[in-house]
This record gives structure tokens, sequence and C-alpha cells, in this order.
């Protein structure tokens, strides 16, 4: 028997910038359903990287975190014979901006000592300059799936 099909609902963009990727990133850093205050934040970092980096548009630095976090191969377990393999696969892109914004948002909640909008802002600059906890983790995922090379075959 078939599985039921995902329906992906509509994201609407963010409100100040009319970005779908920023709407986006809102829905990721929002806890319990709270949804304004989650806008808040992201008004917030938006300001204090306008602030940081000197630029008019903060959305340019944003998509750069994302495009330098996104990871082109991951691993996935697959167990052949008893024995369970580490399968490197190339990454979907739905899935590539998803696994970028969680990253991101998880580098800055693992910090300390600032509001979380500060956090979020340092970890999106860094990012955006190809450094930080959130490039780590990519390159962390890349250097896994090119030591399990040999497994690729096991991809089916």
């Amino acid at each position: 028997m078939r599985r039921k099909l995902n329906i992906k609902r509509e994201i609407r963009p963010d409100i100040n910038y009319q970005s779908l990727k920023l709407g986006k990133f809102t829905n990721y850093i929002m806890e319990s359903g709270k949804k304004n205050i989650a806008r808040g934040v992201v008004a917030d970092c938006m300001n204090v990287i306008k602030e940081k980096m000197k630029v008019e548009n903060p959305i340019e630095v944003f998509e750069a975190a994302l495009k330098n976090t996104m990871p082109a191969m991951e691993v996935r377990s697959r167990r052949v014979g008893g024995a369970n393999y580490q399968v490197p696969r190339e990454v979907r892109p739905e899935r590539r901006s998803a696994l970028s914004m969680k990253w991101i948002i998880e580098a800055a909640r693992n910090k300390k000592g600032k509001p979380i909008h500060e956090k979020l802002a340092d970890e999106i600059i860094a990012a955006s300059k190809n450094e930080g906890e959130a490039i780590k983790k990519r390159e962390n995922m890349h250097k896994m799936a090119e030591a399990n090379k040999a497994f690729a075959h096991f991809a089916w």
C-alpha cells in the first residue's frame, strides 16, 4: 500500500523584509507557538546585523550565511547483511536549507551570556564569512561522507 503524500503548507514571507527564507527561519526559531516573540527576535537580529556589518540590506548577509552552511552530502545509515553502513547520499534542496537553518539556530542557542538575537546575529555573520559552529558542522558532515565513500554503492 502506498503511503499518504505529504502536503506542503504555504510559508508566508517575513513581514519586514518580504523574504520567504526569513519567514521559514522565523518558524524554526519559534518555540511553543509563540510566533510574535520569534518575529521580534528575527527583527532584532537583522538590526544587529545591519549595525555590525554596516550593510543596507541584512538579507544578503543572511542568504550568504545559509548558502555557506548548506551541506551537499550527508551519510544515512543502511543495514546490509547484518551490518550497518554509513552510506553517503546527496542532500535534497529543501533539506539543505532546513539543515542549514537548524545548525545556525542550534549554534546560537549553545552560546552563553548574550540575548538570543545577538547570538543569532553573531552566528549568521560568522557563517557568512565561512567560520563558526554551523560551518564546522557542515565540514564534519562532508568529511564523514568522504570517509565512507567506499559504501556509496549501497545507495539504492
